[in-house]
């Protein structure tokens, strides 16, 4: 099976990479760096907005699997960005050039935005999709146009909506880095009061879902997620117990989000029950891994010598 991997150097496309290698797949990732270390891969150095190179790349490789997760991603402005919009056009020239050279299944990344953030409880086949940001309509657009154009093009075809992930290589700013990277530089954590709660799902978890989705027979939508929410604050207080550091976490020193729901929690019965996928880490084993790998990363950076 001969698999092309786009954001493969990305926070959830290099994990995907060792679970790839570990199933066997001849793997060619798309990325603008590749990544050093034992992952036996082909690297294409290409930049999916820069007009004319998907159809030689699927021409070059003609991948039989296709796992999409590249998109923009900066924090914050992406909810917003005009970029969303260049990447639906990507997304569906990517899929009609994977069909056009012989590609049989496809996999790509959707969010939990593409929901209507009015419930507690998201599922597939009963929340309804009316996302109130750019880049959730922009995801939801995508996924109906492609699913169509999919049936049509005779291909099989899968949407990954994913939930809220953490684990080593995620954009600092994002909480768990932010609240760890903190405590270890001997700062304190500054959060809002954290009594939203969220679906946390520890990355390497969600790789593996991933993957295993590209080697299902599933069509349609399916929610990444563990299933499971925990507030903000409980999860902050988790890495600061794990550090013995608790007590310097900042509880109401950023204001409590605007218009998002108290709770947001997959419902991952189609993951779990067609797909076959169940986690290997709980949250307090993820989290685990996640904070010494931040610890670890701090550590060494701290210890390199300043520039004089």
């Amino acid at each position: 099976m001969r698999i092309l991997i786009t954001g493969a150097a990305g926070f959830i496309g290099r994990h995907c990479m060792h679970v790839l290698r570990e199933h066997g797949y001849e793997i060619h990732a798309l990325g603008r760096t590749p990544l050093s270390g034992d992952i036996p891969a082909t690297w294409h150095a290409v930049d999916l907005s820069t007009p004319g190179v998907i159809v030689p790349l699927m021409a070059d490789v003609r991948p039989t699997h296709l796992l999409h997760l590249a998109w923009y991603t900066a924090p914050k402005a992406y909810w917003t960005a005009p970029e969303n919009l260049q990447w639906v056009a990507i997304s569906l020239e990517l899929l009609r050039a994977f069909a056009s050279h012989g590609g049989k299944r496809t996999v790509m990344a959707g969010s939990c935005a593409e929901y209507e953030w009015a419930y507690s409880d998201y599922s597939e086949l009963d929340t309804p999709c009316r996302p109130s940001t750019l880049y959730g309509m922009c995801k939801h657009g995508l996924n109906t146009i492609a699913r169509f154009y999919a049936a049509q093009a005779g291909l099989s075809y899968a949407w990954a909506r994913i939930f809220f992930l953490y684990g080593p290589y995620e954009n600092p700013a994002r909480l768990v880095p932010a609240v760890t990277r903190a405590l270890v530089s001997g700062a304190r954590a500054r959060s809002s009061p954290g009594t939203q709660a969220r679906d946390f799902l520890y990355v390497e978890d969600a790789a593996r879902a991933l993957v295993q989705l590209v080697e299902s027979d599933v069509q349609g939508p399916v929610n990444i997620g563990s299933g499971q929410a925990i507030p903000i604050r409980e999860l902050a207080s988790r890495i600061g117990d794990m550090l013995g550091l608790a007590d310097r976490i900042d509880f109401g020193a950023l204001p409590p989000p605007v218009g998002e729901p108290s709770v947001i929690r997959a419902d991952n019965r189609r993951l779990v029950k067609e797909v076959g996928w169940h986690p290997r880490y709980d949250l307090d084993g993820g989290l685990g891994r996640t904070v010494e790998w931040w610890r670890h990363r701090e550590q060494e950076r701290s210890s390199e010598p300043s520039a004089s």
